[in-house]
């Protein structure tokens, strides 16, 4: 597996790669038509971003790190790749982490496959792990959150009315589901107590809230690194600045988001144009910095540590980044 975290948190490199390695143990499979899919989404991976929050909230009050830990921590980033495998093959996504997706390289057969194998290594890893746990039943949770947030999304497709309220529920289950279960399972598996478990729980989601705002906004900005801009938008998948402005402006939009599915490229850079217009951007810049805010002061509340300063780097790095 490509090593690419070390940029991100080079002292983190003992535990994520051990969670690296035991990712790559596990995904070895004697199926040619399967291997072949699961080794390609491994090493075109992203910067374990879940894995990192779990290890550094666990390092609060455990310097160093388990195999249960190591073994936990690999389980979310399995989940993660299992769910980005299953979302390209919906949305019939043709790149993923600026390679070809898993559908468009091995076909749609073989990407359900790999997904659900995915999905049977993480419960291996859970079970292994949290058997005596409560997490074991927070997991099942989380799992069903996700799937709250994917069918609430697909059941707002192309809907001009969508209520804010609902894009905020569907990033809950969709993207900040697993930075709470990270943060918070990292903390409990470092040793934390009760209080600060609760307070990672809640600092985990609201960096996943506004990790999302944040890629929303930066489709519109046009600054984006081995992604497609606003490729959700012919799907009917409107975010953050979108809403914000859609209310106010329908007459203005509403002649190219109904064509749906047939808008052109120019379509949609006309939209991008008219967001950024109505103040789309500004607005959602906004409502992320109070996410990002709120994030900051609960970590900052934590005990004091060097792992505490390290998430605080972390954090401030992921959510004002620029592209």
């Amino acid at each position: 597996m490509q090593q690419a975290y070390l940029r991100y948190y080079p002292q983190l490199k003992p535990g994520l790669g051990a969670v690296s390695s035991l990712i790559d143990e596990r995904i070895n499979v004697h199926y040619d038509s399967l291997e072949p899919a699961l080794r390609q989404m491994a090493d075109h991976g992203g910067k374990f971003l879940r894995p990192a929050f779990f290890l550094l909230f666990a390092g609060l009050t455990s310097p160093q790190f388990s195999e249960d830990q190591i073994k936990a921590a690999a389980s979310i980033e399995i989940l993660h790749m299992a769910t980005l495998i299953h979302d390209d093959i919906i949305d019939d996504s043709p790149k993923r982490r600026g390679a070809a997706s898993i559908q468009a390289a091995f076909g749609k057969d073989v990407a359900v496959y790999a997904g659900d194998y995915l999905f049977t290594v993480f419960f291996d890893l859970i079970t292994e792990t949290m058997t005596n746990s409560r997490f074991l039943t927070v997991n099942a949770r989380i799992m069903k959150r996700i799937l709250n947030g994917e069918l609430g999304q697909m059941s707002d497709r192309y809907r001009l009315d969508q209520p804010l309220l609902n894009y905020l529920r569907n990033v809950n289950g969709k993207t900040a589901a697993l930075f709470s279960l990270a943060a918070e399972e990292g903390a409990y598996f470092g040793g934390a107590d009760h209080r600060v478990i609760i307070a990672a729980k809640r600092i985990g989601q609201n960096i996943g809230i506004a990790f999302q705002m944040l890629d929303d906004i930066l489709d519109y900005t046009g600054h984006r690194l081995n992604k497609p801009i606003l490729k959700d938008l012919a799907t009917g998948v409107y975010s953050l600045p979108l809403l914000m402005v859609l209310a106010d402006h329908r007459a203005e939009l509403a002649p190219y988001l109904e064509k749906q599915a047939a808008m052109t490229t120019a379509d949609i850079k006309a939209v991008q144009s008219l967001v950024v217009e109505f103040g789309g951007v500004t607005r959602a810049q906004e409502l992320a910095a109070k996410f990002t805010a709120k994030a900051e002061q609960q970590l900052a509340a934590l005990p004091a540590s060097p792992a505490r300063d390290a998430l605080e780097k972390l954090v401030a790095q992921l959510l004002k980044r620029t592209k």
